[in-house]
């Protein structure tokens, strides 16, 4: 069985991708994995720290201006795109997958269009509650296409072949809530805020932190990731203690989700996929800037669930956001209502369900 997947630029395209990979090596063990991204994309990195081989194609994204220079961009995009449809054939026919995978980013858009030019097997695994563009016109001739949200159904109807199966996610193993909170050398009793907003960290969550840091200390424990862009600006400001415990990155981040009775972070949908596999409450801060603003429709259909609030970026250092966390952190019954309904929305054995489609299709 040989199976290629397509996708990336970012960890959220990649991940889900890495980890249906990892289930069909556990099914499949002889199978033949590969994967087709750019040279700009953490894919270039991950993939072969990870093992497996990897195609380079070049492939971007188009400017959304409309001055002389962006024309002139995305006429070098559209040529690049082109190339990398031919490119894309070279390798399904050299490769001959059973099955091509798209998860999302420039990159799949090519390979999986040229899948399915050549006839082969497509599955689409969207991840946002917003359908890219990639989904929305590719699923027309997909074999499958999977999504994370139900939310999302409502712009594929009529398309046969449609499944909610969630987004693929780390899995993590159940850990004393007491225990992991002194493993960050924090208070047992305490409840326990966890906030983060990805490796690079997020200015306005790490802005509005600093305002808050001192209303909440001694009131709750604080399990802070900066990000490493702005861990040496907290770090001159906010000194670690028995209730706050601050890093660039964490790298025991199923300890950070067991400790913590609310989550404050950015709305990207592997992060969406991890809290409610655990089924943690959340006070979700969307990014502004995420394309087709797919981060606020994540957020939404979370709010919707009953298993997040939804702050505004801008917003978020006001006193009254301060306040709803506070509140929140204080209203065990509210917490448990919230965490309920997150779980509810969790889809914990999405990649092991993907790879028997994955499996399945490649018998037909």
């Amino acid at each position: 069985m040989n199976v290629l997947f397509a996708g990336g630029g970012t960890g959220g395209h990649l991940y889900p991708g890495v980890a249906m990979a990892a289930e069909l090596i556990k099914a499949v063990p002889d199978i033949r994995i590969s994967f087709a991204g750019t040279a700009g994309g953490i894919e270039a990195t991950e993939v072969p720290r990870l093992g497996y081989r990897l195609h380079l194609l070049p492939a971007r994204g188009l400017k959304r201006g409309r001055s002389v220079r962006d024309i002139i961009t995305n006429a070098g995009v559209l040529a690049d795109f082109a190339l990398a449809i031919s490119q894309s054939m070279a390798i399904i026919r050299r490769e001959n997958p059973d099955v091509v995978v798209g998860t999302g980013g420039y990159v799949s858009a090519p390979v999986l269009l040229a899948a399915q030019l050549m006839g082969r097997k497509t599955l689409i695994q969207e991840q946002n509650a917003f359908p890219g563009v990639t989904t929305r016109l590719l699923s027309r001739m997909a074999t499958e296409v999977h999504l994370s949200f139900a939310e999302s159904l409502r712009f594929f109807k009529g398309r046969s072949s449609l499944f909610v199966t969630g987004n693929p996610a780390r899995d993590f193993s159940p850990e004393d809530q007491h225990d992991c909170r002194s493993r960050f050398g924090l208070e047992r009793e305490l409840p326990t805020l966890l906030v983060f907003g990805g490796s690079l960290g997020a200015r306005s969550i790490n802005n509005a932190m600093l305002r808050f840091f001192e209303p909440l200390a001694g009131k709750v424990n604080l399990i802070w990731q900066t990000g490493k862009l702005d861990f040496d600006r907290v770090r001159a400001t906010v000194a670690p203690s028995g209730t706050i415990w601050i890093a660039p990155y964490i790298q025991q981040m199923g300890a950070a989700y067991a400790a913590a009775d609310l989550v404050v972070c950015r709305a990207g949908a592997s992060t969406l996929a991890e809290l409610t596999n655990l089924g943690k409450p959340s006070v979700l801060v969307p990014y502004p800037h995420a394309a087709a603003d797919h981060q606020r429709h994540n957020g939404l259909a979370m709010v919707k669930a009953g298993a997040s609030l939804m702050i505004e970026d801008d917003r978020l250092a006001d006193d009254g956001s301060l306040s709803t966390i506070l509140a929140l952190l204080e209203n065990r019954d509210a917490l448990a209502r919230m965490g309920e309904s997150s779980r509810i929305q969790g889809h914990p054995g999405a990649a092991a369900e993907l790879a028997a489609r994955i499996i399945a299709l490649s018998k037909k």
